[in-house]
Parts: C-alpha cells; sequence; structure tokens
C-alpha cells in the first residue's frame, strides 16, 4: 500500500492494513476526517508544542531588541520576532482544523513569562503549556540572547528537519515552508556572535553564556532510548531517535564555536 489515506471513509481505510504498519511504511494521513484518535492525539500534542515554543521564544525575543547594540541587529531580532509568530500562526491554523480553539491561543498563556535564572527544570513541561523547557528561562541582554539564538537556532533547524517528515500531510508541508526561515534566524545569530567574539571581553561573555545555555538546549532534545519516541515512530510523526539528533547537533555546535574561540 502506497500513498495518502484521504476523504471521509474512516470505518473502512485501514481494513487492509494496520494504520501503525501503513504509516512505518511511509504512509501519510491528509484529513481530520481520516485520523484515528489515538493519533489524533499525539499530532495535537506535537502541534502545541511547536506552537507554544514559538510563541514563547517570540515574546522571549521581543525583549532584548532593545538592547541591540545597532540598526542592523535591531533589524535582524525583530525579523525573528515576527516570523515565530508567523510560523506559530500557520501551525495553529492546522489546529484550529482539529477543533482547537485558536481564538483563545494568543492569550491563554503568558509568553513572556520566565522562570529564575538559576532555576534548573530539565526537559520538564509546566502545566498546559507546552513550550520546550529551555524557554523557561529568561535571556539576559544581547551577549545573552545572541548565543542562545545560535544554540538554540541550530536545534531547531534540525529538529525541524525531523518534523519535516511527520506523516500528516498537510503539518509536514508547513514545516518544510518554515525550516528555512528557522535556519535563516540561526545564521543570524552567528553573524551577531561573530561581531561578538572580535574582541576578548566579548568572547568572555559569549563562553559564559554558552556554559548557561548549552545544557539547557541539550534537554530540549529529551532522553535517549525514550519510550515515547517509539510510540511516536510507530505512528510516522518521529523517524529520528531523540540521541541521534542530539549528536548532530553536538558535532555542529562544536565546530561552530571552536570557529568562533568560544569552546
Amino acid at each position: 500500500m502506497s500513498g495518502s489515506k484521504s476523504g471521509s471513509n474512516s470505518g473502512s481505510m485501514f481494513d487492509t492494513m494496520p494504520i501503525e504498519d501503513y504509516l512505518a511504511q511511509g504512509g501519510v494521513l491528509t484529513s481530520p476526517d481520516n485520523v484515528p484518535p489515538r493519533y489524533r492525539g499525539e499530532l495535537l500534542r506535537l502541534m502545541a508544542s511547536f506552537v507554544d515554543s514559538e510563541l514563547a521564544g517570540s515574546a522571549g525575543f521581543a525583549d532584548v531588541i532593545n538592547d541591540a547594540p545597532g540598526i542592523k541587529e535591531r533589524i535582524a531580532a525583530a525579523r525573528i520576532v515576527l516570523e515565530k509568530a508567523d510560523h506559530a500562526g500557520r501551525v495553529l491554523e492546522i489546529m484550529g482544523s482539529f477543533g482547537a480553539d485558536t481564538a483563545r491561543y494568543a492569550v491563554h498563556h503568558p509568553w513572556a513569562a520566565r522562570l529564575p535564572r538559576d532555576a534548573d527544570i530539565g526537559a520538564e513541561r509546566r502545566g498546559g503549556d507546552m513550550r520546550l523547557s529551555v524557554l523557561h528561562y529568561p535571556l539576559q541582554g544581547w551577549v545573552d540572547a545572541v548565543v542562545m539564538n545560535v544554540l538554540m537556532g541550530r536545534a531547531v533547524a534540525i529538529q525541524l528537519g525531523e518534523l519535516a517528515r511527520v506523516s500528516y500531510q498537510p503539518l509536514a508541508e508547513v514545516f518544510r515552508a518554515i525550516l528555512p526561515r528557522e535556519a535563516r534566524h540561526a545564521e543570524l545569530g552567528v553573524e551577531g556572535l561573530l561581531r561578538i567574539a572580535a574582541s576578548e571581553e566579548g568572547r568572555r561573555a559569549a563562553r559564559e553564556a554558552v556554559s548557561y545555555w548549552r545544557p539547557r538546549v541539550t534537554a530540549s532534545f529529551g532522553l535517549a532510548g525514550s519510550a515515547r519516541y517509539e510510540t511516536l515512530a510507530r505512528l510516522g510523526l518521529r523517524h529520528t531517535p531523540n540521541e541521534t539528533l542530539l549528536a548532530e547537533w553536538q558535532a555542529a555546535i562544536d565546530a561552530e564555536l571552536a570557529a568562533l574561540k568560544l569552546n
């Protein structure tokens, strides 16, 4: 069996093959009408995590726009804020097709709220807020924000590359459209970090920020050997284990920081 499962005849669509086998072989679903309940729940959870993370990331970065040292840097920061909010809106529109209350989403959590700087919550979610745990920590000034953007920007690009293969085709298409813009956010961060690392004082401040943010971004990849990953993989919502994605990110960041003499 190949191709997509479309239409609304959900009672017979999987008569010839269990859904997990179909999805494991690269099958895709295309409409809320043909999504089974278990798949629907996992898909909505995945989308909520992305939307909440983008809204929280946008809100947090908005607070440091005025800390930028120049016009070019302010434009780059404002672009990141705008596009992250736009990305959240694109995925939220798909959630709306499943009946989510999209009008409530913009205000149902204080997206700019942050924990104390010395908090340590690992990969924990907090209540109904599905943002990645790293986005609960506060930014402290421009250098800190640029370093966080570089580290998390590379992580987001890798994680989105994975999500661009999800088995719900409309969502995969949105993620594929978003991916180049998120990759550009990381590149803007690297451009800013290059200017910061041009001085010894800047390198010292950047190294301190790397020490703070690196373990928190690492936690965003989840646990090695995750049972949850296995569940999502059976539904075609994940394809690459957490530890493999983390290793890819670590290699990319190590090379980038070494080039800037920030290791």
